[in-house]
């Protein structure tokens, strides 16, 4: 038998092709595994650097983030420093009217206690003088005192210190002599020592009235103790 020249030519380049699909195949492969390798390798690397601190992304938004931090704790240093500079302004302010308002009140505390205290002063003398006035059947006449003037005879004359004159107070209110007395109501007030005052209530309290006189604006405190046995008289303007 004898071999046909064409016959093997055309086996042989078949071979040819197919080894050749083989080795592209190979390679094809080969570069697609290679890719996927490095792909792999870039993203583990890209993995490590956020955690190094050197991935370009992550520095990127790092520094804006950075930024925002830097900004928020400005204005919160602004806003403390306002707020402090505000503090002390009105701490300053409220000092200032504290020790104001301490000075006026120990200063009316004072006056207060000046004016107690000249006021029992006077009550003092007051009973001192009821004590050495002579008895009615010592005096010429009825009155231990008269008044200055005709037309003050409305006035109760200031008689010994037997007599005495129911002054109650209720409600707020004065009854005197018959008559209700009132907090800012025009009367006219006289002593033993037959001073007659224009004054006018100031108010009413449970055992005592505050008036002040219309001369000069001084507040007297005027006890029912004192209006009861005759020390001090008053009446009403209207009746003048």
């Amino acid at each position: 038998l004898f071999n046909c020249p064409g016959h093997e030519s055309d086996e042989d380049t078949e071979d040819s092709e197919t080894d050749l699909a083989k080795h592209d195949e190979e390679d094809y492969v080969e570069m697609k595994e290679q890719m996927y390798q490095d792909k792999l390798a870039s993203l583990k690397r890209q993995l490590q650097q956020p955690q190094e601190g050197t991935l370009q992304e992550y520095q990127k938004r790092m520094k804006k983030l950075d930024q925002r931090y830097k900004e928020r704790i400005r204005n919160a240093e602004l806003f403390l420093q306002l707020e402090t500079e505000q503090v002390e302004r009105n701490y300053i302010k409220e000092k200032k009217a504290a020790v104001k308002e301490f000075k006026d009140k120990k200063v009316e505390l004072k006056e207060n206690l000046i004016a107690e205290l000249e006021e029992k002063k006077k009550m003092i003398e007051n009973e001192k003088g009821d004590q050495m006035i002579p008895s009615p059947s010592q005096t010429r006449g009825g009155n231990l005192l008269h008044l200055s003037h005709p037309r003050d005879q409305h006035l109760h004359p200031l008689l010994s210190t037997s007599q005495r004159f129911e002054a109650p107070i209720e409600d707020g209110k004065l009854c005197y002599d018959k008559r209700w007395y009132h907090k800012s109501q025009a009367i006219y007030l006289e002593s033993k020592d037959n001073q007659k005052l224009s004054c006018m209530i100031s108010s009413v309290g449970a055992s005592e009235i505050w008036v002040r006189k219309t001369s000069d604006s001084i507040k007297m405190r005027i006890y029912l103790g004192q209006l009861q046995p005759g020390l001090f008289v008053i009446c009403r303007c209207s009746a003048a």
